[in-house]
């Protein structure tokens, strides 16, 4: 694990803003070398870059995101059940979407969250800023996960960077 966040140090800067037991926020900040329009057909490919690790069927290929209005970043079960992680509720392609909805462990408590990818592009490149609001109730209080949530998400930027830059979420 030691050796995976140092390697994803340099991939994406993340940052916990804020964080109290009734809610958090994180940044993550990542620069990839290719222009927004391809960043964003990548956001919507996160079965291709996503960690099967942080899904719950262990296969990211079972991970789909329409990047519309109403889309449904959802994943299929092998039992034939499933998952609705967030809804697109704003999508500008090529510059931002926000989705309503939690992740992971959050799914199970009193939570909400929204989750915004900003995309700058500047002479070829793009600054992806993720930032992930999330507030309500969890069981010790929220402010104990943010630091956890924050490297999943650092990560997955990370991921996604090489996915983009590379073909391959992985080094």
């Amino acid at each position: 694990v030691a050796a995976m966040a140092l390697a994803l140090a340099g991939a994406a800067r993340a940052e916990v803003v804020d964080a109290s037991p009734a809610g958090f926020q994180v940044k993550e900040t990542a620069e990839i070398a290719a222009p927004a329009d391809k960043v964003w057909v990548a956001l919507g490919q996160v079965g291709g870059w996503w960690s099967s690790e942080h899904s719950w069927s262990h296969d990211a290929k079972n991970l789909t995101l329409e990047l519309q209005p109403g889309g449904c970043w959802c994943e299929a079960l092998p039992n034939g059940g499933g998952a609705r992680h967030m809804t697109v509720i704003f999508a500008a392609p090529g510059k931002t979407a926000i989705f309503n909805g939690t992740l992971g462990p959050l799914m199970f408590s009193g939570t909400s969250g929204h989750l915004v990818w900003k995309l700058d592009e500047k002479d070829g490149h793009t600054t992806l800023t993720q930032t992930y609001y999330v507030g309500g109730y969890f069981p010790g209080g929220l402010d104990k996960l943010a630091p956890a949530v924050d490297q999943v998400l650092a990560e997955q930027l990370g991921r996604l960077k090489r996915y983009v830059e590379t073909g391959k979420p992985t080094p």
